[in-house]
């Protein structure tokens, strides 16, 4: 079972976690996405963690709502009770909980410190190699090789 530091070590740029200051805009949590090429950021207020701002809460609640994005602060769109995992629990525990309350990104948090992200491709990526693994080790089986 794949737990969630082991997932960080497999990503490129896993130690780096985007974050935006709430009182930041809305143009410009966009702007570093577009950027970074990712789907949510980490919404900061001083050194602790004030919320989560996606790419769905701008098109739901800006796009939709025919609001400004340059005029719009990131604290009035993101999304304040903030999911996470630990490093220790399992990609199977991250898979429930996005599931079970439809979300695409997770914070990782240890010691009340952010260490990473995990998106729902990271974990989808990661059940194909486990997958994969599997068949050439059952392949490996049925033809009597060793690895």
């Amino acid at each position: 079972m794949t737990t969630v530091a082991q997932l960080l070590k497999t990503k490129p740029n896993n130690t780096t976690v985007y974050t935006i200051g709430a009182d930041d805009s809305v143009y410009e949590a966009i702007k570093l996405m577009a950027e970074k090429g990712i789907g949510a950021l980490v919404v900061t207020h001083g050194d602790s963690i004030a919320g989560i701002v996606t790419e769905r809460d701008y098109a739901r609640k800006v796009v939709l709502m025919d609001r400004s994005s340059k005029a719009t602060p990131v604290r009035e769109i993101m999304s304040k009770a903030v999911r996470f995992v630990r490093p220790e629990q399992t990609t199977d525990d991250c898979m429930a909980l996005m599931t079970e309350r439809r979300m695409r990104h997770l914070p990782v948090i240890e010691n009340d410190r952010l260490v990473g992200m995990v998106s729902i491709g990271d974990l989808v990526k990661n059940i194909i190699a486990e997958q994969q693994f599997t068949i050439q080790q059952l392949e490996f089986y049925i033809h009597g090789e060793r690895p």
